[in-house]
């Protein structure tokens, strides 16, 4: 008889997420473990206990997942754990803290989509203005779009002073240029929207971060995509099933709603709890695995 598979998932929250364990039983795990309230410091110890109990052969069988709410907690656990193997005792190890690696990545590829199917073109020197930008899944979608060479702002909801410290440290920890923008009036968003390219709206539930008053002085606009499900819509306008409707009056930009969106992220953490079980050797995946995942996923559909 085969040894099970099973997933040690850690978070440093209180509880674990029901959504990530759904995911990780349907993606092929046989038990599931959940430890909470971790510690970054305890992240060696786990993983040794975890690697060294089912020998070489069997050590495959064997995976974490890091959950939580901070992006750059999760990294620095994730790099904890992969320092932690002892070859060849080895385990996969998936970072995606409140779904924000695997949402994030599922939203600039959406987005690069839809540059390219209706544009023709990349987000390569496009002005991308990500407003709720100080959240995970908002500091995320950020690095990404800079390193596909976009110009990248994030909107602050009171001021520009807590994005100019996430500003501040994505570039110590992944150099990337971001800039930071007040977006406490509708003046203000109306000025950060005027030369954007692509308007994201990443802010938390229920809060409607752009009208359509705002929207309509981006004269420039491509993409809008709001990754609100609540109602009402972050942003004005675009429709949680929009995936590429034209938006009216914008002068054929296309609007990507969160259920589009959120679609590319269920297909791409599903591919990426798969991977750690059949890959057959040791997987690390982050933020950028997870876009080189959401990219394949939207070429192919």
């Amino acid at each position: 008889m085969s040894n099970p598979y099973i997933l040690h998932m850690i978070t440093p929250a209180k509880n674990l997420s029901p959504f990530d364990v759904n995911m990780a039983v349907d993606a092929g795990w046989t038990t599931v473990v959940p430890y909470t309230q971790v510690a970054t410091a305890e992240v060696n110890g786990l993983v040794q206990d975890a690697i060294f109990s089912r020998g070489p052969k069997n050590v495959c069988r064997t995976g974490m997942f890091i959950g939580g709410r901070d992006a750059s907690e999760a990294m620095d656990m994730l790099q904890l754990a992969q320092n932690a193997m002892v070859p060849p005792f080895e385990i996969s190890v998936f970072a995606d803290p409140s779904g924000a690696f695997t949402t994030a990545a599922a939203l600039i590829a959406a987005v690069e989509q839809q540059l390219h199917k209706v544009h023709a073109t990349s987000l390569a020197g496009q002005r991308v203005c990500i407003f709720g930008g100080t959240g995970p899944v908002g500091q995320v979608a950020s690095v990404l779009a800079a390193r596909t060479g976009a110009t990248v702002s994030i909107v602050g909801h009171k001021s520009d002073e807590h994005p100019r410290q996430v500003a501040a440290e994505c570039k110590q920890r992944y150099n990337v240029d971001l800039e930071a923008a007040d977006g406490s009036s509708d003046t203000l968003k109306e000025q950060v929207v005027a030369d954007a390219d692509v308007v994201l709206g990443a802010a938390r539930a229920g809060v409607q971060v752009l009208s359509g008053r705002n929207l309509s002085a981006a004269k420039k606009l491509k993409v809008a995509a709001d990754l609100n499900a609540v109602p009402p819509p972050g942003i004005e306008g675009v429709g949680l099933m929009d995936d590429g409707k034209v938006l009216e009056g914008l002068h054929g930009a296309v609007g990507i709603g969160a259920l589009a969106v959120g679609n590319i992220k269920y297909q791409v953490q599903q591919a990426l709890l798969q991977d750690m079980v059949v890959k057959g050797k040791p997987q690390y995946l982050d933020f950028e695995y997870a876009f080189e995942r959401a990219r394949a996923y939207v070429t192919q559909h």
